[in-house]
């Protein structure tokens, strides 16, 4: 740290208790009393450097045989005073970064001019301000932490010190230190060349410094106090420097003094681990959020939305406005796409503890995010081709989201205390294109069935309709069949849609049975071992082919029996109006003579029939159920 030195006779004071006395051989004719502390004195050294002590030692009584002066203002205290008292006595004293603040302060205040002699204290603490602190890094930002102190600020603010320091600190950190080419200020060490001296100003003999990425002022920065560090920001933003680096230094800022947050993240605060440090209050804390939610861009990627969700779970912890909680709601709707489910996971702080997990948030940041979605255009329906989006590029970050939800609504079905509205309200908020499956959304229904054994059939039917069965995977339509927690009405519905899967799939595979029957007469001039390979090739496919002919044949069986078992039941007045209404629904009109010919061609190549009859639905459910659990390893 850089110094200035002044004076230069031996320190003759010598300190007794709460006194301090200048053992020059005179008698002491002045007492000057500072913060508790008594400076016995002699009037002449004073007066003849300070305009204000001169008026101070006239207007007290000439009759008291001692006088008395008392300065409760003075900036810095009894300690500056020390100081002040050396330097008009002429001895040894250096000025540093860490003094001479306080010291042009009460400089200042004493009025320690050049009118007052040559050479006086306000000329020296000026002249080293100028002229060696504001140059350098180090001493800039530790002559700004001394004007953290409240009895020091004030008068600062007046000589416009906490400005010229800021204004240099945001020239230093906003300028590219490669291309300026000075050493970091003990940040990182010093440039160094190949042999070890120490270079100065750049001068290029292949140095280069250790650290010169765009943080390495963060953790100087980090040091002072909030008043300071939002105005050197506030400067810093207006020099241009870039929203990126501006975010950094505050997501680093907002780390090292709220601990919640580098808990939250499994990462360690530096300004904690020094025991001398003891953590902000909780007050500090909750000030401290409002004001990095107000100093943070707005602005989607600048920050990291882990930390974005860490500031607002710690901000509903420690009961913050109920502005600065919505306004983290939609910076975190900004980019939920780019979210983890273990970040949606916020416990529930409220008093009543309705639910384990505040769903009612995560619902309000994803109104956001979609209304975010819809202003800006992005949310436009598309096809879905064998499960791959087609359509709008802007689609996945919707469709990461729509996968998120569902795993958030997988985890907080097992609460009892969810409520059916609720948890619809947030599956249904996702738009339908969004989900190219819904195999999530099953599942999720699934365990929210399981864990709610006592709702109501028609509650039941009520959730399962925020499903697609025609957007079920085979392996999810399989599972849906055989279970018994759905209503029967939907497994009716997903048996339908599995055998038009299974339709289609045969379809297809007829295509490709055609080409092949045409392709083998083209090849008639390839050669045997050619030949051989597509014989083995056709064998296959037709083997394969008769398997999906017996599962089709199978479910034709069972849907049969269905139906018989649902008009026995007399759920509906015929069979044939529950078909019809089921047909109307999805969309589909179902006749007697449907694939009359494809089924005769199925069934005349069907091996033996099977003997015996087919069990009705529940019993076949009962044969051929597999396990639940299955499903979702």
């Amino acid at each position: 740290m850089a110094c200035m030195k002044l004076g230069s006779k031996t320190d003759a004071f010598q300190r007794q208790g709460q006194a301090w006395f200048c053992t020059t051989g005179l008698p002491s004719d002045i007492v000057v009393e500072v913060e508790g502390m008594s400076f016995h004195l002699h009037k002449f050294p004073l007066l003849s450097r300070s305009g204000a002590l001169e008026r101070l030692i006239a207007e007290t009584s000439e009759d008291d045989e001692k006088c008395v002066i008392q300065l409760p203002e003075i900036p810095g205290k009894a300690k500056t005073f020390e100081l002040v008292a050396k330097f008009c006595y002429g001895v040894k004293l250096e000025l540093t970064a860490s003094n001479v603040v306080c010291l042009r302060c009460a400089a200042e205040h004493l009025e320690m001019t050049e009118e007052h002699g040559e050479g006086n204290l306000i000329k020296h603490t000026e002249t080293f301000l100028n002229q060696v602190v504001l140059k350098n890094w180090k001493d800039s930002i530790r002559a700004l932490q001394t004007c953290d102190d409240s009895n020091i600020l004030p008068h600062a603010e007046e000589l416009n010190i906490p400005k010229l320091c800021i204004e240099s600190l945001a020239m230093k950190a906003s300028t590219d230190p490669n291309l300026v080419g000075w050493p970091m200020m003990e940040h990182g060490g010093p440039m160094q060349s190949p042999g070890g001296s120490v270079l100065w100003n750049g001068i290029s003999t292949g140095a280069r410094p250790k650290h010169s990425s765009a943080d390495w002022w963060y953790e100087d920065a980090s040091t002072l106090g909030l008043p300071l560090y939002k105005h050197l920001i506030a400067v810093m933003e207006s020099r241009g420097t870039r929203q990126e680096i501006i975010s950094g230094s505050l997501t680093y800022y907002a780390k090292k003094y709220i601990p919640g947050l580098t808990r939250r993240q499994g990462e360690s605060s530096s300004r904690l681990t020094s025991p001398l440090l003891a953590p902000p209050s909780e007050e500090d804390q909750k000030a401290l959020i409002e004001e990095i939610d107000r100093l943070l861009p707005l602005q989607k990627g600048l920050v990291s939305t882990k930390f974005l969700f860490g500031l607002l779970q710690t901000s509903m912890i420690l009961k913050a406005t109920s502005s600065s909680i919505s306004s983290l709601e939609k910076r975190i709707g900004m980019q939920l796409d780019q979210a983890t489910l273990e970040d949606l996971l916020i416990p529930n702080f409220s008093n009543s503890m309705e639910t384990l997990y505040n769903v009612d948030c995560i619902q309000r940041i994803l109104e956001h995010y979609l209304a975010m979605d819809q202003t800006t255009g992005r949310a436009s329906p598309c096809s879905i081709d064998d499960g791959q989006i087609i359509g709008s590029p802007s689609l996945t970050p919707m469709s990461m989201v729509a996968k998120l939800i569902d795993g958030y609504l997988a985890e907080v079905a097992p609460d009892v205390n969810l409520k059916l509205p609720k948890f619809q309200a947030l599956a249904a908020s996702i738009p339908d294109y969004a989900r190219p499956l819904d195999d999530g959304l099953y599942r999720s229904i699934d365990i929210y069935l399981k864990s709610h054994p006592w709702l109501a059939e028609s509650e039941r039917e009520q959730v399962c309709r925020l499903m697609d069965c025609q957007k079920l995977s085979l392996e999810a339509c399989t599972h849906a069949a055989q279970n018994e927690r759905l209503p029967l009405r939907i497994i009716v519905q997903v048996l339908f849609f599995e055998q038009l899967q299974l339709r289609t799939s045969i379809a297809g595979c007829f295509l490709v049975s055609d080409n092949l029957d045409g392709s083998r007469q083209l090849r008639s001039g390839f050669v045997e071992g050619g030949w051989n390979n597509a014989v083995r090739e056709n064998q296959v496919l037709k083997v394969g082919m008769d398997s999906m002919r017996m599962r089709v044949s199978e479910l034709e069986k069972e849907c049969s029996d269905m139906k018989q078992e649902i008009q026995k039941l007399g759920r509906e007045k015929s069979s044939s109006s529950i078909w019809g209404n089921m047909s109307k629904k999805f969309g589909f009109k179902i006749k007697s003579q449907m694939c009359s010919a494809q089924q005769d061609s199925v069934r005349n190549q069907r091996s033996a029939s099977r003997n015996g009859k087919i069990e009705k639905v529940k019993g076949r459910r009962g044969k051929h159920k597999t396990n639940l659990d299955q499903y979702y390893s």
